[in-house]
């Protein structure tokens, strides 16, 4: 938990001066009761009115000092634990971008979003209080205990009696109490996934009829969370009936004994008082500190996932070596290239080599799950390969600045993500500066100026969440645009022409080959998409089945003509 202290750096003097305000506030209402028995004692007690406003001022006194130590505390606990805060999650969100695909699978995004929100908010809760609490709390308690030792030793023995059950109650709860919190963290990752893919998955949900049953899971799940906090909180309210028990306790045996000692003149009235008051504030300080051990047993927890998210390894975004590159090289070369997603998965890519010159289409095909996706997520550095080397322009991609490299690739996933915004804004994440004419020259490539034309605001045109108030095939032509407006070095289409028609699909490839100075890589399982490359790779089981034009590959590919057989008889290629 104190390794993510290092994010507070630049509230150092809050950190300090906050607690040092909190310790005067302490030390003023540890003072506090011997005024009081004063009070009583020397002013009440002999009548002596001058001693009663003496005593009456300087308790107001400390009182307003009091109140402003701890005005002043907790105004830089909230400054320093809300910077914190921000820091800590502007920290992590770096983290999470340098991520490459494997830690992201590794993670999971719902455990990253609780792990941003939830946890980091529990490691703010924890900073404010260790600002307010952490000095006050155990101050009082060994403070109080003091006192009354100062007032009278005999009573203060009370006070060493009563401590121990006042810990042994702490002790039962704690232990019994933390492990659910644990377990209601875990759970709650489990909750927020579940939202997600409900969320993500509406219209499956609806198409299956799941409606209810992912409804009633829903429901189950918050159940479980809630029955889970219920008994935490049951576990947690055992705290206060037993302290006040023990704290009345204490109450009835300095009044008992305290009362005879008044009696026999060893001690006054006004000292009872104080030790009646140094009693409710060393177990009202136990309390807090109870409750502070919750919060940082919970806190710590939250550290340790966020700690692991920082101390994942990931691939080193300033480590290019690259000043030049070389124009004879091929743009990029896959030299026997094996990889795996995990150590202990097998083989989703196996002796993968070939090469594509500049200004040269590659179009790769095979069966769904043959690798093909796999393949063209190495060139950006997603993954890194497990065995062999991947080359852009001469150099291994490793040893490429990663911004550099990805800034010379435009990639169009398979599924088409446009952003909240307008058009123009989602065709200026391909280039910041873009001017709306290289935003209609892009538009016109991809094929989607026509459409985009007859929208009342053109490129100022509002998109809603995930492009939803456009069609799958108007998605993804947007999507190609906003790729094709960077003018990179290459540009990859991941099965990201499978919601145009044929005739769109030909214009849209006549415009690339035509208007566009770069390499392209097409992935398709339709082959008219890919058939006028200048190399056609045909995955099958993570392997290179073959290579080769689409002439070649039809006379000596067995693979390949069944594929292409079995699109003629859907009526999909000429």
């Amino acid at each position: 938990m104190f390794q993510l202290l290092r994010y507070a750096k630049d509230y150092r003097k809050q950190i300090i001066l906050g607690p040092f305000f909190k310790f005067l506030e302490a030390v003023f209402e540890l003072i506090l009761p011997l005024f009081m028995a004063r009070l009583v004692d020397e002013g009440i007690a002999r009548h002596d009115q001058g001693k009663v406003i003496e005593m009456t001022v300087a308790m107001l006194g400390l009182s307003i000092v009091g109140l402003l130590c701890a005005l002043i505390c907790q105004y830089y606990a909230s400054i320093a634990s809300q910077g914190f805060g921000t820091v800590l999650r502007n920290r992590l969100m770096e983290k999470i971008n340098s991520f490459s695909h494997n830690e992201l699978n590794r993670f999971g995004t719902d455990t990253l979003i609780t792990r941003m929100t939830n946890d980091i908010n529990q490691m703010q809760g924890a900073l404010a209080m260790l600002i307010r609490l952490v000095v006050r709390a155990p101050f009082l308690s060994i403070g109080s205990v003091i006192m009354a030792f100062y007032i009278d030793w005999q009573m203060g023995l009370i006070f060493l009696i009563l401590l121990p059950l006042f810990c042994l109650v702490l002790f039962l709860i704690i232990h019994y109490s933390v492990p659910l919190y644990k377990k209601i963290q875990q759970m709650l990752d489990q909750l927020n996934q579940l939202v997600t893919q409900n969320l993500s998955g509406v219209r499956v949900i609806r198409a299956f009829a799941r409606t209810k049953t992912e409804t009633n899971h829903f429901k189950n799940e918050a159940e479980t969370i809630s029955r889970l906090n219920q008994r935490v909180a049951n576990i947690s309210a055992l705290l206060s009936p037993s302290t006040t028990l023990i704290m009345n306790a204490g109450v009835a045996a300095l009044l008992y004994f305290g009362g005879f000692k008044v009696n026999i003149g060893y001690l006054e009235q006004g000292q009872v008082l104080a030790l009646i008051n140094y009693m409710n504030q060393m177990l009202l300080a136990l309390i807090v500190v109870s409750n502070l051990v919750v919060l940082f047993t919970r806190a710590a927890a939250s550290a340790n996932r966020i700690n692991e998210v920082f101390a994942t390894d990931t691939i080193l975004i300033d480590e290019g070596t690259i000043q030049q590159t070389d124009e004879q090289a091929p743009l990029i070369d896959f030299n026997k290239v094996d990889f795996r997603y995990t150590e202990k998965s097998g083989l989703a890519l196996q002796d993968i080599s070939f090469a594509l010159a500049e200004n040269k289409i590659l179009g790769i095909t095979g069966a769904t799950g043959s690798g093909k996706s796999t393949l063209i997520s190495l060139i950006p550095r997603f993954y890194d390969a497990s065995k062999g080397s991947v080359s852009f322009a001469g150099s291994d991609v490793k040893d490429w600045e990663l911004e550099r490299l990805r800034s010379e690739i435009s990639l169009v996933p398979q599924t088409a993500v446009l952003f909240s915004g307008t058009i123009r804004e989602n065709l200026q994440w391909g280039k910041a500066d873009a001017t709306d004419g290289e935003c209609w020259q892009a538009l016109t490539i991809a094929q989607a100026s026509e459409f985009v034309e007859t929208l009342p605001k053109g490129l100022d045109t509002p998109i809603l969440e995930n492009g939803k108030n456009f069609s799958g095939g108007q998605r993804q032509r947007l999507t190609i645009a906003r790729a094709l407006i960077r003018k990179p070095k290459l540009l990859i289409l991941d099965d990201s022409l499978s919601a145009l028609d044929y005739q769109t699909d030909l214009d849209l490839r006549q415009a690339l080959k035509r208007d566009l100075d770069c390499s392209v890589i097409i992935i398709s399982q339709r082959l008219r998409s890919i058939q006028d490359a200048e190399t056609i790779l045909l995955m099958d089981n993570g392997k290179i089945a073959a290579q080769g034009k689409h002439d070649i590959l039809l006379q000596e590919s067995k693979l390949y003509q069944e594929l292409v057989e079995s699109q003629e008889e859907g009526g999909t290629t000429q």
